[in-house]
């Protein structure tokens, strides 16, 4: 897949821990486990938001394109 995911680096750099985000965006960590893994196949806009307010960042902090 061309799309990364870059969620553990904000996570590193907000000194954040995946269990903790998971509370406050209101997913299990098991979803956010698979999000981060990058094995997801769609993302709700809902879901990036949060995560975005919750790390204050922008998407494009979390999801990268690289061309295969």
């Amino acid at each position: 897949m061309s799309i990364i995911v870059n969620l553990d680096i904000m996570l590193a750099n907000r000194k954040m821990k995946s269990k903790e985000l998971a509370a406050i965006i209101g997913i299990t960590t098991a979803n956010l486990s698979i999000l981060k893994s990058g094995k997801a196949k769609a993302i709700r806009f809902s879901t990036l938001e949060a995560i975005c307010k919750a790390l204050d960042c922008q998407p494009s902090d979390i999801l990268e394109y690289i061309e295969d």
